[in-house]
């Protein structure tokens, strides 16, 4: 799952990043108005948290951007500004969540993971399809009750296809998805190729073939 910390106090925003990757979210940062403007317009993400007052620019702005690319993003507003106004203000815009400054990180966590969910998987904390059962709560995966032991981008992966099942993935997507920004940077997506190949491998090994199907010259789908 993939965060962007929208703040501008580096060391509340290195503090977060550092929290939430051990929890296994892939983290980038912005700390100003024109950063968080072209990261929040280039790239997709799961949640992003906003602090609303930015050097440059107003954060309302870059929510009003984020929404109207009609992407379902969450966003959590995490901002001193508490007055009753502002965050009415952030909801109507669109806001998911409004947290006020100071905050902790563990209820923060639980925020993100309780929006994704709401979101993404429909407020249940299991997911299942093609007899592939995924504990989100625990990160464990099991196939007809055998366990499946996969890595994190693996278990990454896995999430990113069922939550869009039957959809055709690009090679570029995906990249994206496990590594975020760094993906325009890369020369090739071996490493795609290759977690998709031990993904496959271990769900057939579990009792769960043919789930992944490759789309000639496009990319790959999720078979419903």
């Amino acid at each position: 799952m993939k965060v962007l910390i929208i703040e501008d106090e580096h060391r509340l925003s290195d503090n977060i990043k550092d929290y939430l990757s051990t929890q296994g979210y892939l983290c980038e940062q912005a700390f100003n108005f024109s950063q968080a403007k072209m990261m929040s317009g280039s790239y997709d993400y799961d949640c992003v948290l906003l602090d609303l007052m930015l050097p440059g620019g107003d954060g309302l702005d870059i929510l009003k951007s984020i929404r109207s690319k009609n992407n379902g993003t969450g966003v959590i507003i995490i901002s001193a500004k508490d007055s009753l106004d502002d965050k009415l203000k952030g909801l109507r815009i669109g806001a998911d969540d409004y947290l006020p400054k100071p905050f902790a990180l563990p209820e923060l966590s639980m925020r993100i993971y309780a929006l994704i969910r709401r979101k993404d998987f429909k407020a249940h904390n299991q997911l299942e399809s093609n007899g592939v059962v995924i504990n989100l709560l625990d990160k464990e995966v099991t196939v007809k009750g055998t366990p499946v032991t996969l890595t994190h981008s693996e278990y990454e992966l896995l999430l990113f296809f069922i939550s869009n099942e039957g959809k055709v993935l690009s090679k570029m997507a995906i990249a994206e998805h496990l590594s975020g920004e760094m993906a325009d940077m890369m020369n090739n997506f071996d490493f795609v190729y290759s977690h998709i190949k031990n993904l496959k491998a271990k769900l057939a090994k579990a009792g769960a073939p043919d789930c992944l199907k490759t789309i000639y010259a496009t990319g790959y789908q999720w078979k419903v």
